[in-house]
């Protein structure tokens, strides 16, 4: 009988070193609460945004890997490149597709980084249809037919085919044409930095930058008088709309928007820059070029240290701050600035 009793407590034994509580169960606890630890960790430090950059450093230095002189155009070219390329290549690489932890549990970072997409997306449109071609009725560049639709390829694909893998073929494609600027043995690629082509590009910077402004102002909520057919006593719409309305942000957005705002005004800084250089002449006729640094000094103050953990949603006169509406000061004043600087270019 006590033989018998012996070994039952033995199996017993055995058996709790097996189930969660005994041996096994306690490694496997210490290993899941050191993958949350790491991941966590790991997510903190993907979630930094990467450094800006000096644009004609990173020119000269991809037109000395990849071949090719720094001619008009090349600054704008290389500067699309060394954006998506940082983007691509950051620590943890691109999120906002991601599947798993600790990609999954982020949002700061992935919707930083569609702030950036969009830009490029605008950037890319504005070089294929204005800025390498002479007139409506020339030839899209051959490359930048090919890049565009790659930089507007899904931004949530995790799998076949990846967005990642599909940007990347975006930027052999932008890399080609870079090359081809400066050869003068095939002159087909050309870029056209000229008033009227700066000023279709940042018609779409304005549209962007005002629609970010909205909606970080709308973080508080207020109700807002309906102004859409103001100005034209003709004007008609689709369907009937309230003359007041309340714009507000969900909360659970507030966030998204915001780093969607300082991912947007990190690449337009390098954009902008960019644009300093290849259109110089064209800025020293209209006596712009101290706007558009104006433009930019804007832009960098949205890049500022954030001391805070969260993104906090005070009102606009409470005790608490509101980081939204900061962010939208910065956006507006940006968008103004643009909107004087379209209509200086305009001028003749």
């Amino acid at each position: 009988m006590n033989s018998v009793t012996d070994t039952t407590a033995s199996w017993r034994t055995a058996l709790a070193g097996r189930l969660p509580g005994g041996g096994v169960g306690k490694v496997l606890a210490i290993l899941l609460g050191l993958y949350l630890i790491a991941a966590v960790v790991l997510g903190m430090f993907w979630s930094i945004a990467p450094a800006p950059f000096d644009v004609q450093d990173r020119v000269k230095s991809l037109a000395a890997a990849k071949g090719g002189d720094v001619v008009t155009g090349s600054v704008t070219t290389g500067t699309l490149i060394a954006v998506m390329e940082t983007m691509l290549g950051k620590p943890g690489g691109y999120l906002h597709n991601d599947r798993f932890p600790p990609g999954l549990w982020l949002d700061n970072m992935p919707n930083w980084e569609y702030g950036v997409l969009i830009q490029v997306r605008d950037l890319s449109r504005a070089l294929r249809e204005v800025l390498s071609r002479s007139q409506s009725q020339s030839r899209e560049d051959v490359d930048l037919s090919e890049m565009e639709p790659k930089f507007n390829f899904d931004s949530n694909s995790w799998i076949l085919p990846s967005s990642e893998s599909v940007y990347r073929e975006g930027l052999r494609y932008a890399r080609g044409y870079f090359r081809r600027l400066s050869d003068e043995s095939n002159p087909e690629a050309q870029f056209y930095a000229r008033a009227d082509n700066l000023r279709y590009w940042l018609a779409t910077v304005e549209t962007r930058l005002g629609s970010l402004s909205q909606r970080l102002s709308a973080s508080v909520g207020q109700r807002r008088v309906n102004t859409d057919l103001a100005g034209d006593a003709e004007a008609t719409r689709s369907t009937q709309a309230p003359a007041e309305e309340m714009v507000q942000t969900p909360w659970t957005e507030i966030d998204d928007v915001f780093f969607e705002a300082r991912g947007t005004a990190w690449a337009l800084i390098h954009f902008l820059k960019a644009a300093e250089l290849d259109f110089a002449d064209v800025l020293r006729k209209k006596n712009a070029q101290v706007s558009l640094q104006q433009i930019i000094r804007e832009l960098e103050g949205t890049q500022e240290p954030l001391w805070s953990p969260v993104i906090l949603n005070g009102s606009g006169f409470g005790p608490l701050a509101n980081h939204s509406l900061v962010m939208a000061s910065y956006i507006s004043r940006a968008n103004a600035a643009i909107i004087d600087l379209r209509d200086l270019l305009s001028q003749g």
